[in-house]
């Protein structure tokens, strides 16, 4: 079986032949940016801009890419610590107020990257109600009264939900199922 980094640099060359193969390269790395930003802006709305930015970045950068050994991934997480250090420093801009622009450097840390990647996915899995509940709860910071609202059931209902899928995530976690 090939190494992905080997993968990937085939990818690259086809989509630096014909950019629409960048598709390809969208694919596999989705999922792995979105986590890392998402990670960091801790905003759904913000966190998918900025990961529209990063692919758009990268496929306007990639005539001029050039393989150097280091993975393609490590490329697009550079390419997304710059584009959050730029929207923190715009909204920093726009408050008129000085805000602390984290340093790039502890943005790439690849093994929780990879885990948060692994839960989205595992999140997907789950059956409509558990995903939705998941995702007003954890995702859009909603209490359990809002949810429950949301959804037409009731407070207990949406505990229930929200308990068996979490669960049912813990399980796949742990026990490597995804």
């Amino acid at each position: 079986m090939p190494e992905p980094d080997a993968d990937d640099r085939v990818l690259v060359e086809a989509a630096q032949r014909d950019p629409s193969r960048f598709a390809d390269l969208y694919e596999r790395h989705f999922e792995r940016v979105y986590a890392f930003v998402v990670r960091r802006v801790r905003d759904r709305d913000v966190a998918e801009d900025v990961t529209a930015e990063v692919f758009h970045r990268a496929l306007a950068s990639l005539p001029k890419y050039e393989w150097r050994g280091a993975p393609f991934g490590a490329w697009l997480f550079r390419i997304a610590s710059n584009a959050i250090a730029d929207r923190f420093k715009r909204s920093a801009r726009e408050a008129a107020a000085p805000v602390d622009v984290p340093d790039a450097s502890v943005f790439l840390d690849v093994d929780h990257i990879d885990q948060v990647a692994r839960l989205f996915r595992l999140v997907d899995t789950l059956p409509a109600d558990q995903r939705s509940v998941i995702i007003h709860r954890f995702v859009d910071e909603r209490s359990i009264r809002d949810v429950a609202q949301r959804m037409n059931r009731t407070e207990g209902a949406i505990k229930q939900l929200q308990l068996r899928a979490l669960e049912t995530l813990r399980a796949r976690m742990g026990g490597g199922d995804a």
